[in-house]
Parts: structure tokens; sequence; C-alpha cells
């Protein structure tokens, strides 16, 4: 297993790559670690998309978009960035879904935030006889209208107060 920030210029190394993640109101950081996987890969992107038990404890999760909204968002940015690319978007309900079964995986692509779930992903991978992951680690991208990371639930605390304010205005 190797680490490496996606600086180095890899492109077009790694015939499939997976990565997961909530992807609700697409955002910078999203685009950020879903254009890394498909300049990394060159036949397909493995995407799991949290739903379920994995949103159940998340702020805001009434406003979170429905799965096939958020789906449909991750295959279009990526098919926009490398059209060449098959896009798989898998519903993911545990922290690892598709990335400890699929053999043909060469690499991970986790945020600095998530790095340590990559090296999860790679132990349960030998714990089950599966090759290791290269992890591509991609940089937090910073929210324009604060000092915080771009984040989902950020955005949603956004639409629940202008929900808030429209409802006492």
């Amino acid at each position: 297993m190797v680490d490496s920030n996606l600086d180095s210029g890899e492109t077009n190394t790694f015939r499939a790559v997976v990565l997961g993640g909530t992807f609700d109101h697409l955002h910078d950081g999203h685009r950020a670690l879903l254009k890394a996987a498909a300049n990394v890969a060159t036949e397909r992107v493995v995407v799991g998309v949290s739903t379920g038990p994995l949103l159940e404890n998340k702020e805001y999760a009434k406003l979170i978009e429905p799965l096939e909204t958020r789906r449909q968002s991750v295959e279009r940015y990526i098919k926009s960035i490398k059209s060449s690319l098959l896009v798989q978007t898998e519903p993911l309900v545990d922290p690892y879904g598709p990335s400890i079964v699929d053999e043909g995986l060469g690499a991970i692509v986790v945020s600095k935030e998530t790095e340590k779930g990559g090296h999860a992903v790679n132990q349960k991978r030998a714990e089950k006889g599966l090759s290791t992951l290269h992890v591509v680690v991609v940089d937090l991208v910073g929210d324009s209208m604060s000092t915080e990371k771009v984040s989902s639930t950020l955005l949603r605390k956004r639409e629940a107060e202008a929900l808030q304010a429209r409802h006492v205005a």
C-alpha cells in the first residue's frame, strides 16, 4: 500500500478506483475527490453513495437529497471529466461497501479527513486475501463563504436557516 497526494501528477494510473461518501448537494470538495478519481482511473470508477444507517446521525438529515439524485450527480460529474469511464454508483450502507469485495480495484481516493478510512479498507482487504489499494489523498477544499472546510453539513445548515427565516418572515 502506497499513499500519495495527487500533486505528484498521477493520471491514468489504475484500471479501477473506488471512493465513497454521502455526496449530498454536490460541492467543490466532492468535485475534487471525483475529479481525482476520474484522473487516475483508466476504465472504471466505483462510487459508494451513503444511504440508510450511514445517514441516520447526520446533522440536518431530513435535508439530504434522495439517493438517486446523489447517484446521478456523481455519475454526471465524473462523465463530464472523462466520458470514457464506466461509472458504477453503489448504495453504501456500511463504511466499506464495494471497496472490500471488488478484486479489480487498484486505488482508493480519500480526503485528508478520511485517510484513516482508506487504511481501514486495506486492512479489511488484506484479511480477505485481496490486494491492498494505493491510497490517493486529496486536500480538503475551503468554503468560499467562511473559514471552514466546505461540507454538505454546512450547506444543509444554511438551507435549514434559510427555510426557518422564510417561515419567521
